[in-house]
């Protein structure tokens, strides 16, 4: 399953270069790309702010979460907020100031570890 994370913050597009390339030195994941959003009116380019997580099977949004967990800890993430979203639509926005690292993989397990969208 691909999950899209959307990255939100006073420096958007280094934040995201930043958590891409801690995602894809994680062995445990299948893959990290990052996009952007069309520029809106009135702008010269995109920005880069979207990752695209690729999570094989076998314990990935444990993986994902213990490695957003790591992230966040780092110095100066703390104005960060991150939105996660599946296949299918549904999502989870995490700031940095207010989730708890004991209640990330919760939070996270709650939009991604469904079968179809709409159960869980």
């Amino acid at each position: 399953m691909d999950v899209q994370i959307v990255v939100a913050g006073e420096e958007t597009a280094a934040e995201a270069e930043s958590l891409a390339d801690w995602l894809r030195g994680e062995p445990g994941l299948a893959g990290v790309g990052l996009t952007g959003q069309p520029p809106a009116r009135g702008e010269l380019g995109s920005v880069l702010d979207t990752l695209t997580v690729a999570l094989g099977a076998g314990g990935a949004v444990s993986v994902l979460a213990a490695s957003l967990r790591t992230w966040f800890a780092q110095p100066r993430r703390s104005d960060v907020r991150l939105r996660i979203r599946r296949p299918g639509g549904e999502s989870v926005e995490i700031d940095a100031k207010r989730v708890g690292a004991a209640e990330l993989e919760t939070v996270l397990r709650r939009v991604l570890d469904r079968d179809e969208p709409g159960q869980g």
